[in-house]
């Protein structure tokens, strides 16, 4: 039941993105379609309640209460500026707004860029942590708690890799030829 959850709430990610952009360009509505996008951390609420209570339920923490803990802190990290991506993909295709602002290519412009999207990753991989261990906590000594921590340590891993990068652009910046 929880993966099927988890896959619901990203498929109405996307419906109630595409509604709200929609209402808000489409059918000149912004206000309605404001609404709608600030219903997208409602889906997240719904996701964290129905996985503590499958835990405090008594059910086996494995890796669905895990992928559970990384999808939520992955909308909260990275989702805003997901809806900002699409908000100006949208406003420029269908509403004549600007064309979106493409990242820069070179030099410390780009490692900037790179550093700032290493930082939504890192926020993203911290509060996926910090669920992971909540979830630990809340179910005690007495639960097996190993899935989790397997999630966590990716966690880890996708931290260092996004400072690799970033670092990388910062060590070695991409020269215009």
């Amino acid at each position: 039941m929880l993966v099927a959850l988890i896959i619901a709430c990203e498929v109405a990610f996307w419906v109630l993105l595409a509604a709200g952009l929609t209402f808000r360009y489409l059918l000149r509505m912004p206000r309605t379609g404001l609404a709608l996008l600030l219903c997208e951390p409602l889906l997240e609420l719904v996701l964290f309640a129905v996985t503590a209570v499958d835990l405090r339920g008594g059910a086996e923490p494995d890796w669905k209460h895990g992928l559970a803990a990384v999808y939520i802190g992955f909308t909260v990290g990275l989702g805003h500026s997901t809806i900002r991506w699409a908000d100006a993909r949208f406003a420029h295709h269908f509403a004549g707004g600007p064309p979106p602002v493409r990242p820069p290519k070179y030099g410390m412009a780009r490692a900037v860029h790179e550093w700032k999207v290493a930082g939504r990753w890192v926020v993203a991989a911290l509060v996926a942590l910090a669920l992971l261990q909540a979830a630990i906590w809340y179910v005690g000594g007495s639960g097996g708690t190993d899935s989790l921590r397997v999630w966590q340590q990716r966690m880890l891993w996708l931290i260092g890799i996004n400072l690799v990068i970033a670092g990388s652009y910062t060590l070695f910046p991409k020269r215009e030829r």
